[in-house]
């Protein structure tokens, strides 16, 4: 089985407070998930973020498959990082760590997901032509929808990264 890994980097004109307060909070995930994907919260996200917070969502991840999708935030340092872990769901192993940096003019967001794919052989196959393709489409529609509300840094550029590891 691979593992992969997808980082993603973000430069937001806004306060690492502000940041913090829009990113931490479960409910935006909504916001900044693509509508093809039927992305809804169950359970969960009452609450502000706190380690060992349970989150079920119902997602369709690819067009054809409808899944529940569980996580666990396991760690949090109030206004930097945190991360989240699948408990359930399509991935053999998710494990998203989401950072938040000061830079001039704002905020640098920085995702770094390890991830692998469960049925071997037939796993690797779909990375490749449609998992892969899939992430990017979704973390391309975050950063557009992240500036739109936010704006954009000027001169600056987000980068988008896959690799094995």
């Amino acid at each position: 089985m691979k593992l992969y890994q997808l980082r993603s980097k973000q430069f937001l004109p806004i306060s690492m407070d502000e940041a913090w307060k829009f990113l931490s909070d479960p409910t935006n995930l909504q916001v900044i998930t693509p509508t093809h994907m039927g992305f809804h919260i169950l359970s969960g996200a009452e609450k502000s973020m706190y380690a060992g917070q349970i989150i079920q969502y119902i997602v369709k991840p690819f067009p054809f498959m409808t899944t529940r999708w569980v996580t666990e935030i396991t760690h949090v340092h109030e206004g930097s990082y945190f991360v989240d872990e699948q408990r359930f769901g399509p991935y053999a192993l998710w494990h998203h760590k989401h950072f938040l940096r000061p830079v001039d003019n704002g905020v640098e967001m920085e995702d770094v997901i390890d991830y692998k794919l469960p049925f071997g052989i037939l796993g690797r196959w779909g990375h490749s032509i449609l998992v892969k393709k899939e992430l990017l489409k979704i973390f391309k529609y975050r950063e557009q929808k992240l500036s739109s509300i936010f704006g954009a840094v000027p001169s600056t550029n987000s980068t988008l990264e896959f690799k094995t590891v």
